[in-house]
């Protein structure tokens, strides 16, 4: 039998109509859209890792003009500057077989770069803090459907109680959009390199892996930078400045994200080194994820752990 061997020019053209369609579902399906746009870099980083760089940036450039004739210029431009950079640079990772942890860290600061491309063209367009009119644009959400209660006669106070709570909680996320970028970057990050080592495996592919996670262990530095935060909410809070308040309670909260995961990782091993069956390991995950006062236990045990290495103590104390 003979056996027809797909030319680089022919996947890349089916995989740039793959990041097409993905790219119409993105914007034109409400719900699945979310998904579709998580999983756009996935072609890009398929045919980087079977044909190379090149191959990857041609099929990037022909998906984005197509796109752009199908939705609208702007639109193309904004999901191409936002994904292409995860999928180019985690198949380059793949490719050039880099250790799993740094593929991650290269494709998540690409993943970043890209955002910040995507924010600073709308402010070059708009003239308009992209960040700030998304918070506008929920604003005014929430008002429509408080207008909308106060007509069906729902009780007036209880209404302004919850508006009251809602422009506090919206007050919290406009001084912690720094914040909210860099987990969206950190979350397309990851989907795209646990979906993209699983296609990857499936096509026969070898794909470096990241370690194990009872194995993760976060650099040192983020303990200082919690200790730096709070140093900056007491002077930025004191003092009245703004700007050292943002900036202090963002780093304090990637902080603590970071002393999370570290704390999840121990406490993984710990739960690993005596056996524990999985049902009981996931609702002791479950228990701390869903207790304020648990998660930051666990934060601020993780925080401490990158000094003390407590899994190594544990370790030799049980060798002796």
């Amino acid at each position: 039998m003979n056996q027809h061997r797909i030319t680089p020019m022919t996947e890349s053209g089916l995989l740039a109509a793959l990041t097409v369609m993905l790219a119409l579902a993105a914007v034109y399906l409400p719900v699945l859209g979310m998904a579709a746009a998580l999983i756009w870099p996935l072609p890009v980083l398929v045919l980087v890792v079977r044909h190379g760089v090149r191959w990857g940036l041609m099929a990037v450039l022909v998906s984005g003009v197509i796109m752009a004739l199908l939705i609208e210029p702007m639109v193309a431009l904004r999901l191409v500057l936002a994904f292409a950079p995860t999928g180019l640079v985690l198949g380059l990772g793949f490719r050039r077989r880099w250790a799993g942890a740094r593929t991650f860290v290269m494709a998540l600061a690409a993943s970043l770069g890209g955002k910040l491309l995507v924010f600073a063209l709308l402010f070059a367009v708009t003239a308009v803090n992209p960040l700030g009119m998304e918070m506008d644009t929920v604003r005014e959400s929430f008002d429509a459907a408080f207008r909308m209660y106060e007509e069906m006669g729902i009780d007036a106070r209880q209404l302004q109680q919850s508006r009251a709570d809602i422009d506090a909680g919206l007050s919290m996320l406009a001084l912690l959009m720094p914040l909210v970028v860099l987990m969206m970057g950190l979350l397309d990050t990851l989907v795209a390199y646990l979906l993209g080592t699983r296609i990857l495996r499936r096509l026969g592919h070898d794909v470096p892996q990241l370690p194990p996670f009872e194995a993760w262990r976060l650099p040192s530095a983020f303990l200082y930078l919690f200790g730096f935060a709070l140093v900056g909410l007491y002077w930025g809070g004191t003092r009245d400045i703004p700007q050292l308040y943002q900036a202090a309670m963002n780093a304090n909260m990637l902080a603590l994200f970071a002393g999370l995961i570290q704390g999840l990782s121990l406490s993984h091993c710990v739960m690993r080194h005596f056996h524990l069956p999985t049902s009981a390991r996931v609702l002791i995950y479950a228990m701390i994820l869903l207790s304020g006062i648990l998660t930051q236990i666990v934060a601020l045990t993780g925080l401490i752990d990158m000094i003390f290495d407590y899994r190594r103590r544990f370790g030799e104390r049980n060798k002796k």
